[in-house]
């Protein structure tokens, strides 16, 4: 059976295409497609993948949800299923780590460690959505207030903006942790964000695929307006927000073109190869080394101090 792990990330619209699965999971079956999203990864199949505390040793859990995931995958292709999408992006990590390191899935190398061991009996495929930075980060940080995080500080969003770590790193350490035989497939939130019918596509190679469902927008970030109301429940000074009524964007412009540029970065890596890692995959089909770049982005960011920290 080919499976396949769609591990996120948070903020690129995997909630609205979980929903398009799970609403859509009689049809799949049809076309041989079967679906585990949070309604059933989070419902004790993967319990033991990361270790639970009062539940024994740590390598004996890993060990049962192993087991227990095989079993499971041989009674679905049992029921003539010969695809199977497993989504759920708490697999590469928790949006409040990200957000109280200020770094993206810092620990996403061990965590996927497990899950590919977990997984191992199938040689499963693993499918990454990324999203540039400054629209994720602001994303994540309302999403992070609306749910009680602290609204970010100057330090704060310095330290967010400055960081080294881009999508490049995660996509290294996912790579290193998995070793799958196959690199893994990278998909671009830009393109593929509410198109939940063409990524499934992209991620099976089936067309023809249901359209109920697939345009739904679910889980949007809170606008400003709704974030205000939020401190003053909190009893905290709304005013520690700006005015207006749409989206927030707590970057600075100097800010956002350094992240945009570290997106841009990661782009064109992937573009180039990535190292065979993996592979960039959007509408059309899958992006290769030496196809021509998006027009307006011919050049791997700047020839300054910024491009060699990059390239280091």
């Amino acid at each position: 059976m080919d499976v396949i792990l769609h591990v996120g990330a948070h903020r690129t619209a995997t909630t609205c295409f979980q929903n398009y699965l799970r609403e859509n999971r009689e049809r799949l079956a049809t076309r041989g497609i079967g679906v585990w999203g949070p309604w059933c990864t989070r419902a004790g199949l993967l319990r033991g993948v990361l270790p639970v505390s009062g539940f024994g040793d740590a390598q004996a859990q890993l060990d049962r949800a192993r087991g227990r995931i095989a079993i499971q995958v041989e009674k679905a292709a049992a029921r003539g299923l010969r695809q199977l999408v497993v989504s759920d992006e708490n697999m590469l990590g928790a949006p409040r780590n990200n957000l109280r390191q200020a770094e993206l899935y810092a620990d996403a190398g061990q965590r996927m460690a497990r899950f590919a061991y977990a997984f191992g009996a199938v040689n499963p495929r693993v499918v990454l959505s990324i999203r540039q930075q400054d629209m994720l980060w602001a994303s994540s940080l309302a999403f992070g207030v609306a749910r009680g995080h602290r609204v970010p500080r100057a330090r704060d969003l310095r330290h967010i903006a400055r960081a080294k770590r881009s999508w490049r790193g995660v996509i290294e350490d996912i790579a290193c942790a998995v070793d799958g035989s196959a690199p893994m497939t990278v998909m671009p939130y830009e393109v593929f964000g509410g198109k939940s019918d063409v990524r499934l596509a992209a991620m099976t190679g089936k067309a023809d695929l249901p359209r109920a469902h697939a345009r739904e927008w679910m889980n949007q970030s809170p606008r400003l307006a709704q974030l205000r109301q939020v401190l003053r429940d909190r009893g905290l000074d709304p005013a520690r927000l700006p005015d207006g009524e749409g989206r927030w964007m707590p970057f600075t412009n100097d800010q956002i073109a350094t992240l945009q540029e570290a997106y841009q970065d990661d782009l064109f890596w992937l573009t180039d190869g990535a190292d065979g890692l993996a592979q960039l995959t959007e509408e059309t089909g899958p992006v290769t080394a030496g196809q021509t770049l998006r027009t307006g982005k011919m050049t791997r960011g700047h020839a300054d101090g910024i491009e060699e920290r990059r390239m280091a």
